[in-house]
């Protein structure tokens, strides 16, 4: 079925990458540019999109650098996750009204080949939480802590970042799935007492306060099986000096060093992997599209019944977009960053 829903204006807003930052971005590095609202071709649909995602990988696309994915081009609209409503289609089983997830984000309507979209149930879940807990965030936790950690029940498990859309949800996986402890470190003694109280990890400390290894050390004085690293640096080393044998890590992000402008320092422990035959394994969620209808089996129940709780931090406007990925980059955030345009 085809069809169009009628649209209240034939401006689209959409953010470009202007220059390419060198340490943190500035906001003459972007700019918000006013086009037409594009034109679906055959085979292509046109979306207003409800919900735009902003996340730390996307800092390393703004660089020139080489990496696991294409940098943003200079001068034209940047991608990201996000989600919407069909307002046109010109394409087979996709039908205007429809809800989908897609990336092409950082705008307001998108045009796009109708196979880069996959419908989403708004009755089933907040459309919010598909680029969320049931989105690439939550299967980024899924597949690390359970593919790449070789999580297993009785684990003890560090995450940093704990209060941020990936973190939050690995040590709710865990707990669910029968670890000894979780701990979970974060910036704020308002998410300390989030991830304690609502998520019920059982300790979390604020790095702030003090070395990140002595804290550690008096959360979990019988070491960590598991690190599930989200921040890299002090965390990572900390991690490292209080893992125990056979202990596993999974390196998903380092906030911490996006923004350096000269190679942060490894950890000065790395011997300690041979003593206790530890290792250390990042990942890309990519990897592992295959595990996404386990993932939506099992956690989709536990999202729909309550027992695995998340939160998000909604900025309002389009035009808030680019302070809403830095206040992301600065921990302002709790849960999943998502921009209502």
């Amino acid at each position: 079925m085809k069809g169009t829903i009628a649209m209240t204006t034939h401006i689209n807003r959409e953010w470009h990458l202007i220059n390419r930052p060198v340490g943190w971005p500035e906001p003459e590095d972007f700019a918000l540019v006013e086009t037409p609202v594009p034109t679906p071709g055959e085979g292509e649909i046109l979306v207003r999109n409800t919900y735009l995602s902003v996340d730390p990988y996307m800092r390393g696309r703004m660089s020139a650098a080489k990496s696991y994915v294409d940098p943003f081009e200079l001068g034209k609209v940047m991608q990201g996750g996000a989600v919407g409503e069909v307002v046109e289609s010109r394409a087979e089983g996709i039908a205007a009204g429809d809800h989908v997830l897609h990336f092409f984000g950082w705008r307001e309507y998108a045009a796009m080949d109708a196979r880069h979209a996959v419908k989403v149930d708004p009755d089933a879940a907040p459309l919010s939480a598909y680029l969320g807990v049931l989105g690439m965030t939550g299967l980024t936790a899924y597949a690390g802590l359970l593919r790449t950690a070789s999580f297993k029940e009785g684990d003890i498990v560090f995450v940093s970042g704990a209060a941020g859309a990936v973190g939050s949800q690995v040590g709710q996986l865990a707990k669910l799935k029968g670890a000894a402890r979780v701990i979970g470190s974060a910036g704020s003694d308002e998410k300390v007492r989030l991830l304690v109280e609502e998520y019920g990890f059982d300790a979390a400390f604020n790095y702030k306060h003090g070395p990140v290894s002595e804290q550690l050390r008096e959360a979990a004085p019988d070491g960590i099986d598991v690190y599930f690293d989200n921040v890299g640096g002090d965390h990572l080393e900390a991690a490292i000096g209080s893992l125990r044998r056979g202990g596993r890590i999974a390196v998903c992000g380092m906030i911490s060093v996006y923004n350096d402008t000269e190679p942060a320092p490894g950890p000065r422990n790395l011997a300690r992997l041979i003593q206790t035959r530890g290792r250390i394994e990042g990942f890309l969620v990519n990897d592992h599209s295959d595990l996404q209808p386990q993932f939506v089996k099992e956690v989709g129940p536990w999202v729909s019944s309550g027992r695995l709780k998340y939160r998000e931090t909604v900025v309002d406007g389009i035009e808030n977009t680019l302070e809403a990925f830095l206040g992301l980059l600065r921990g302002d955030n709790t849960g999943k960053m998502v921009v209502k345009p």
